[in-house]
């Protein structure tokens, strides 16, 4: 594995980081303003829309998707420090990359798997940032954790599906602008193997059936810049037998296709958030004084500064180690890495974060600085795209399997 990035990399590298400076900083405030004088808090601001104008006018969009047919072409060790950037700023910048979750995998899902009609319909103006969308997958009635769980029924009635069931924590689905639902459920509740149970279904939002019942709190934050997190009922929704994306007992599949990339995409953009916490705890420590010196003179802090250092750069080596085996071996032959991160990164993030707002004091958990988002943001992590113990679980019996 070569340390050293390619020239393409290190261009987009130098773009995003002017871009971030110039742009999406500067926005921050102002997309809070705006907001707060919006006629629905689930409105864009003005400012996001011009933000992704500039994004695309100066080629830093779509840098997620592989695919040079639909985006960037870059590899996962390539986007890998880019996602990092863009996690400094988690609540703009992805979104004015056109780079944000769940519209990232669900992009990927359909550049891989749906046919022609359905990305005309969907993927496209998915790439060009014209709607939004949203993955239903998680219900409240039974522990998503295991995907076979799932209960949402996908029964065939001739040439149409009807879809039957109850979903939250579907991120993106009270922005107005989700206009599509790829909605998990099973076609097959009794067949015999209970991975192939499952089919993904393409779902309008203007489905008669589908009400959006209300949107779900995380920690308190509506989380409005994801556009928020929705809990959802299909009752007796009807689509076209045409809207199937793949095959029939093909949506355990999708979705662990889908997870891969998205789990790794999280841990890139969460060293970004350490990153920005890291940034504020020295300025934080070199503007205040306890005590009679300055907090920066003030050893358990040097400590903190240290111990974050360190973590931030051995997860930063794991992650793009992570990158590189996905392209280089696939997402199969990096399962170990993907779940590596997956378990490491939130929780020394979210340990890094909580230093950073214990030396801002009452500060760190206002809203004057980013610290409490932050933190709401990578404590969540340690839940989605399967729990964390649910990893430790699958990559312990992969340990124990090579001496029995």
């Amino acid at each position: 594995m070569d340390f050293a990035f390619d020239a393409r990399t290190e261009e987009l590298r130098a773009k995003l980081l002017a871009f971030m400076d110039e742009y999406v900083y500067p926005a921050e405030q102002v997309a809070h303003e705006q907001r707060g004088r919006l006629a629905s808090p689930w409105d864009t601001p003005r400012v996001v829309e011009e933000l992704k104008a500039e994004a695309r006018r100066q080629g830093l969009w779509n840098l997620f998707l592989p695919d040079a047919e639909h985006g960037a072409g870059l590899t996962n060790l390539q986007y890998a420090p880019l996602a990092e950037i863009t996690g400094r700023s988690p609540q703009l910048a992805p979104t004015a990359t056109n780079c944000a979750a769940p519209d990232t995998g669900n992009m990927e899902v359909l550049a891989q798997f749906a046919d022609e009609g359905q990305k005309k319909q969907w993927l496209e103006p998915l790439l060009a940032g014209e709607i939004r969308s949203a993955f239903a997958m998680t219900e409240p009635d039974v522990a998503s954790s295991d995907a076979t769980n799932i209960t949402t029924h996908i029964e065939r009635d001739g040439d149409e599906y009807v879809i039957t069931g109850r979903k939250w924590y579907i991120s993106g689905a009270m922005n107005p602008d989700c206009k599509i639902f790829i909605v998990m459920g099973k076609t097959d509740p009794d067949g015999e193997d209970i991975r192939r149970q499952q089919s993904m279904v393409l779902v309008p939002r203007d489905t008669p059936g589908v009400t959006v019942d209300r949107a779900m709190r995380v920690f308190g934050y509506e989380d409005h810049y994801h556009g928020g997190h929705a809990e959802v009922t299909f009752d007796h929704a009807r689509v076209p037998v045409s809207n199937l994306i793949g095959e029939e007992g093909g949506g355990f599949a999708i979705a662990q296709a889908r997870l891969g990339p998205g789990r790794i995409h999280h841990c890139m953009r969460l060293i970004g958030m350490a990153e920005r916490a890291i940034e504020l705890m020295c300025r934080r420590a070199v503007s205040r004084e306890a005590f009679g010196k300055p907090l920066a003179r003030q050893g358990v802090i040097h400590n903190w500064i240290a111990d974050a250092r360190v973590t931030v750069e051995q997860l930063r080596l794991l992650v793009l180690k992570t990158a590189w085996l996905m392209d280089t071996v696939g997402n199969k032959g990096a399962h170990t890495e993907i779940q590596a991160i997956k378990i490491a990164t939130p929780r020394a993030v979210v340990d890094i974060i909580d230093r950073a707002i214990q030396l801002h004091g009452a500060g760190g958990v206002s809203q004057d600085f980013p610290l409490a988002e932050l933190y709401a943001g990578a404590r969540t992590l340690m839940i989605a795209d399967g729990p964390d113990e649910v990893h430790q679980r699958s990559l312990a019996r992969r340990e124990i399997k090579k001496y029995l």
